[in-house]
């Protein structure tokens, strides 16, 4: 389970609460959770405040605790982040392209965007033959070991990018990817063929192929992207598909948020 060391004890009643919820950073979906003393201790707060404030937002739905007593975000901690304007307007552009390629495929389709150097999700269509993965919305994923990760990876700023990769490159299956100048020499090449795949990265017995989302003034602002069963298909074979699904989403992005900042 993620580590962290222990923080400052926050003064206020909203600084605790932002503490505790921010204790929860680069948890990943899957790891199984906090339990209150861990939350506490990331949070620099006494075990029975955090218990009680810990409580109290588990009431109100912002917290969700597991049967073995570990808590996770809840889902209307979910709600809130994705309503968003930004956010909710880009899955609103983003929601009929994205049914579209659920439609040729039924494959797993995300849509994801960089927050504070990992791939935070912000939408997904799935179906009962879609392949099981960790993914869900309001997850956050490391870069380097998803398709749509390193799609904003390998279009972030230089230095930004650099600041990521040195940051630690930890491995997730045999397969993902650890040494820094091997992710550089993927990263060019994401950045030459427009696109990224993945295999068993991530997730063992998945594989991924990813697009840059961009704005009218061509940066790039998301990424979609197709996850499939290993083995049951070649991630470059649907490359074609997600590239087109992305262009015109980008057109939509252009036409509807002409002076994005």
């Amino acid at each position: 389970m993620t580590t962290a060391a222990p923080q400052r004890r926050p003064i206020g009643v909203t600084a605790k609460v932002i503490a505790i919820l921010e204790a929860f950073t680069g948890v990943p979906p899957g790891d199984g959770g906090l339990t209150l003393t861990e939350i506490c201790r990331r949070a620099g707060l006494p075990l029975a405040t955090g218990h009680r404030l810990v409580g109290e937002l588990t009431t109100g739905g912002f917290l969700e605790r597991s049967a073995d007593g570990a808590y996770r975000i809840g889902l209307r901690l979910w709600r809130i982040a994705t309503r968003t304007p930004v956010a909710a307007g880009l899955r609103e552009l983003a929601l009929p392209h994205m049914e579209d390629l659920y439609a040729a495929t039924q494959e797993n389709v995300q849509l994801a965007v960089l927050r504070e150097g990992r791939a935070l999700y912000i939408e997904r269509l799935r179906g009962p033959r879609s392949v099981p993965i960790v993914t869900r919305v309001g997850a956050e994923l490391p870069l380097h070991a998803t398709g749509v990760g390193k799609v904003l990876l390998a279009f972030a700023d230089p230095a930004r990018q650099e600041e990521i990769i040195a940051a630690g490159l930890p491995a997730h299956t045999a397969h993902t990817i650890t040494d820094p100048d091997r992710l550089r020499t993927e990263l060019a090449e994401v950045r030459r063929q427009g696109y990224a795949l993945t295999r068993e990265e991530m997730t063992l017995g998945s594989c991924s192929v990813a697009a840059p989302v961009r704005d009218g003034r061509c940066r790039v602002i998301a990424a979609i992207s197709l996850v499939a069963r290993s083995g049951a298909t070649d991630p470059r074979r649907l490359a074609p598909t997600v590239l087109t699904a992305a262009r015109a989403l980008s057109r939509d992005i252009a036409t509807a948020w002409p002076d994005i900042p």
